[in-house]
């Protein structure tokens, strides 16, 4: 099966069946911002196809955003929570001990910036799967790492529903 093919099973599934866009909408973000999954798993395009296909069955948006952002916030907590109890090993352990380059770069991002590359990393996608990683390697507060997750998820879970369900609406408004 090509992403392409999951992309399009998964936008097939929820076009019928309304009432699981709510889980699937959550585990598709929660996918999209944990370590690495994100590299594997055709999320954006799923979740861009899911705001217009909201807006072509006229539901509410709300619901589906609110579990975009919750899942993102939720992927990104669960990967700093791991990095940050298993500080000393996480880098020895796969998948991350088969990306040592990309780590070493999120490294030297959060070093340079801190706060701001935990917030902004959530936009670019390498740097998504391993900031949350990289900020509980470097024990960065939880307030602050927070802070970044929640501001940056609001955004995101915006900028990734909005062009499908606007794009409906102006096509077919």
């Amino acid at each position: 099966m090509t992403a392409g093919d999951l992309t399009q099973s998964a936008i097939a599934f929820v076009q019928q069946h309304p009432g699981w866009s709510f889980p699937i909408v959550f585990m598709l973000a929660f996918c999209e911002s944990f370590a690495f999954i994100s590299l594997i798993v055709p999320a954006t395009a799923i979740l861009v196809g899911v705001g217009g296909l909201i807006a072509a069955a006229g539901l509410d948006i709300r619901p589906v955003w609110a579990a975009a952002t919750l899942g993102a916030i939720a992927g990104d907590w669960a990967a700093y929570d791991l990095a940050f109890r298993f500080r000393g090993r996480i880098t020895r352990m796969w998948p991350f001990s088969s990306h040592t380059e990309l780590i070493a770069s999120g490294i030297r991002f959060f070093e340079r910036w801190g706060l701001a590359a935990v917030f902004v990393g959530r936009f670019f996608g390498p740097f998504r799967a391993v900031l949350p990683i990289v900020a509980g390697l470097n024990a960065m507060p939880w307030l602050k790492f927070q802070l970044a997750n929640f501001a940056s998820a609001l955004l995101w879970a915006t900028g990734i529903l909005t062009p499908g369900f606007l794009g409906v609406r102006w096509l077919f408004g």
